[in-house]
This record gives C-alpha cells, sequence and structure tokens, in this order.
C-alpha cells in the first residue's frame, strides 16, 4: 500500500490579499443597455441589430450575438427585408444624423444611449443655443465624443484632449465659450484641462452639472482608496474601454506598484507576477462580474487567496428601458451569464 506524505510535506499555497473594489463593474447605463438588447430579443425574436458595440466588452458583445443580436457599423448594413426588426444604437450616444438615415430608412429603433450622455448632448445643445461656442474636453475618435459633436452643427464644437491642447487653443471668440466633458474621463486629468481653461479664459462657462458619471467617479475614487501598497492591480475591462483605462492609470498614480488591463483570467501574465501579496482588482462600467468571479477563482487556484472588501459608496442608481419595452419580463434568468 503507498504511503501518504505528511500534511507538512505537502506543496502550500502562497499567501494572498485580494483588494477587491466597490463599486465595480457594470453602471445603471450599461445594464440598461444590455437588457434592452436583451428585452428586444424577447420581443421581437432574432435578429436584433445593434450598431456598433452595444457596450465595450467582447465577453457582452459575444454573448448578445449567440442570443440572435447581430452588430454592425452602419445602418445601410442592415438588410432590406429585416427593416422592421429592431435596431438598437448602443450606449455611448449617436450623432443626430443616425436617427434621421434610420428614419428615411424607415427603420425601427431603439436607442440605448446612456441617459447620463444624453444629459451631455443637452448641456452642449444649450450652450449652443445661448451663442457659446462649445468646447469639448473627451477623446478624439471615442464614440461618445462623435455622438456629443454629432449634436451641433459643424464647427460649433472644438475637442480638446489635453492641457497641452488648452495651451494653444484659440477660439474666435474667447469671452463666449462653454464646455462640457466625456462622462467617462479621467477626474483629475479632467480637472486640470478645465483650470487651464479657465485661467486662459476666465468667462467659460460650466454645465449646469458635471459631465463626468458618477459610475466613473465613485469607480477612480474606489481604486485610488484600495491601490497604495497593492504589488499588482488588475483593472477588468476591453483596451477600448475609455473608462477601464483609467483605472489603470488611476491605480498607477495611488500607488500600485503595477497596474494592467485584462479582459479574461487568461490574459493576466502568470509566469512574470513574480512575487506578490497584495492584489487590487476593479473593473470598468462595461465590464461583467461573471468575469470578476472567474479572475478571484484563478488566483484561489494558484494561491492561498483571501478577498478584502474595499467598498468607498453605495450606488443604487436604475435606468427605465425605452417604453417599448417596458411591459416584457425581465428575469434573473435573462442575466445570469453577466451578472455571475
Amino acid at each position: 500500500m503507498a504511503s501518504q506524505l505528511p500534511e507538512t510535506a505537502l506543496p502550500s499555497k502562497p499567501p494572498l490579499t485580494i483588494r477587491l473594489c466597490g463599486p465595480r463593474g457594470f453602471c445603471a447605463g450599461v445594464d440598461r443597455a444590455i437588457q434592452i438588447v436583451v428585452l428586444a430579443l424577447k420581443e421581437f425574436g432574432a435578429p436584433v441589430y445593434v450598431r456598433h458595440e452595444i457596450v465595450h466588452n467582447r465577453y457582452v458583445v459575444e454573448g448578445l450575438e449567440a442570443k440572435g443580436a447581430v452588430f454592425v457599423e452602419e445602418l445601410d448594413e442592415i438588410p432590406p427585408e429585416h427593416r422592421r426588426q429592431p435596431v438598437v444604437f448602443s450606449a455611448h450616444g449617436v450623432p443626430k444624423s443616425v436617427p434621421a438615415d434610420a428614419d428615411q430608412r424607415n427603420l425601427f429603433y431603439l436607442d440605448a444611449t446612456c441617459p447620463l450622455v444624453s444629459k451631455v448632448h443637452k448641456q452642449a445643445m444649450r450652450h449652443n443655443r445661448l451663442g457659446r461656442h462649445v468646447v469639448l474636453i473627451g477623446h478624439a475618435g471615442h464614440p461618445e465624443v462623435i455622438g456629443t459633436m454629432g449634436q451641433l452643427p459643424e464647427g460649433s464644437v472644438s475637442l480638446i484632449e489635453t492641457v497641452e491642447d488648452a495651451d494653444v487653443y484659440q477660439p474666435v471668440d474667447p469671452d463666449n465659450l462653454g464646455f462640457v466633458t466625456q462622462t467617462t474621463l479621467s477626474v483629475d486629468d479632467t480637472a486640470g484641462v478645465i483650470k487651464r481653461l479657465h485661467e486662459r479664459f476666465p468667462n467659460l462657462t460650466a454645465p449646469a452639472a458635471d459631465s463626468i458619471c458618477y459610475a466613473t467617479t465613485n469607480r477612480q475614487e474606489a481604486v485610488k482608496q484600495a491601490a497604495p501598497g497593492c504589488d499588482l492591480f488588475l483593472v477588468v475591462g476591453a483596451p477600448n474601454s475609455s473608462n477601464s483605462k483609467r483605472l489603470v492609470e488611476v491605480a498607477l498614480r495611488a500607488g500600485a506598484a503595477r497596474s494592467l488591463l485584462v479582459q479574461r483570467a487568461a490574459e493576466i501574465p502568470w509566469d512574470t507576477l513574480g512575487e506578490i501579496r497584495t492584489v487590487g482588482l476593479s473593473a470598468g462600467a462595461s465590464a461583467p462580474e461573471v468575469i470578476v468571479n472567474e479572475i478571484i477563482e484563478a488566483f484561489r487556484a494558484r494561491f492561498a487567496a483571501v478577498v478584502e472588501l474595499a467598498d468607498t459608496v453605495e450606488e443604487n442608481e436604475n435606468f427605465l428601458v425605452n417604453r417599448e419595452l417596458r411591459h416584457v419580463p425581465l428575469t434573473q434568468d435573462d442575466m445570469a451569464w453577466v451578472n455571475g
């Protein structure tokens, strides 16, 4: 009979503390956008078309594709025989030209633009209506920026990305400017840009309320609290997710020795982690909780991991879906694939 090794001779896993940030992951706007696609599939059947990624996360996009969603970049990709099937506009918002094009094509569309992005659109339009040139602080090429600029006539908006841009910006009328910002920016970086613009243009008018959304602010604050002393800080999110990339930057500035953006546990460079004792973990606003759980389990397979909750504030925002879908029941099973 084979002898058993004494318990003390068994290889032991190294200890690890995981600081799990809260809030993290889905915000109310992302949750609403995904629900809209899920409910549209339940109500109208497949296919449901979605213009652009509904949110910036491949797991979410592929999960919706498996349910019957078809993602397109432009409306002319929708076959004429499917024009009465719903087309959903992404959470990032779209220029005014997109719904106008949908109307011209006689398409049935559902707008999943986050209400907080719509609020920025309204703030920009108010500046314009009051005769101000709009300064938009954001990242060139981001869908939200394209959508916000597309609310106003061409030439009505100037995009500023950095303090350096603010230093060289030369408006036609320096005394008649109003600014708005992309909702997913670094709070600290944006404050620096606004400060420089105010120094150069004292009459610059702020929007009626902060443009950076509550979820971006809350996730950055939680990361700031958790990052000091972390050997590694992981942010779950996609490479094209603005708010997720900002969390990586915030973690490094707040004191994490190393910070990485990963989409799945398989992307963690396990062989190069070295000796780690404390790992911070958060997730961008488009990242599902099921992947956070996957990553925690991957660490538990390799370490004697203990999870510490690093909560700052509790979020309870909830945005209603489109009126056309409110009668459709949404069950826990409908969202279990992302909520874990």
